[in-house]
């Protein structure tokens, strides 16, 4: 069994690197096809509100009939119009950037004089020059940004997938793989 699954792992490895370096090679793809999945995902969620509106009193079922509106709207507006979505998923994911080095740095205040706290510092900096960067080079950086990180993270995670079959495999006898 223990075999059967680091097998897997390493397959699955294998799969998320080549998926990763395509999404490196081709960001505006992989960019469009992440602002399409995003899509999908919110008509998904509006169609469940949808659902959720007959359940409960009065005041739930509005909730829901609003956020159920909120959700097929921004859902068909991704699907309808990729590129465009992808425009506000860039400009969203540059805001994050900055909002997260911002609390990097307020973090890194409160816990300065514990051992490790400069790499918090340093995750704020690069977190802050990536997010300024993204921020002031867009749309351009439409065409780059998400893709490149869907593509950084799917290639992070096929390493890291590699790295845990090979440690398991060491780690089992032989005679059990």
């Amino acid at each position: 069994m223990i075999s059967k699954l680091s097998g897997w792992s390493f397959a699955m490895a294998i799969v998320f690197i080549v998926l990763g370096l395509m999404a490196i090679a081709e960001p505006m793809l992989a960019g469009l096809a992440a602002a399409l999945l995003v899509g999908w995902i919110l008509t998904l969620g509006g169609i469940a509100h949808a659902v959720a509106v007959f359940g409960g009193g009065v005041a739930r079922a509005l909730w829901q009939a609003a956020l159920s509106v909120i959700y097929l709207v921004g859902g068909l507006y991704f699907i309808t119009h990729p590129l465009l979505g992808l425009g506000t998923l860039t400009l969203f994911l540059a805001g994050i950037l900055l909002a997260q080095a911002l609390l990097e740095v307020l973090t890194w205040m409160q816990t300065r004089n514990q051992s490790g706290a400069g790499l918090r510092l340093v995750t704020a900096a690069v977190t802050l020059l990536l997010g300024v960067m993204i921020w002031r080079q867009w749309p351009s950086s439409s065409v780059w940004a998400i893709g490149t990180i869907v593509g950084v993270n799917l290639l992070m995670t096929g390493f890291s997938h590699l790295i845990l079959a090979g440690a398991v495999r060491r780690l089992t006898p032989q005679s059990a793989v």
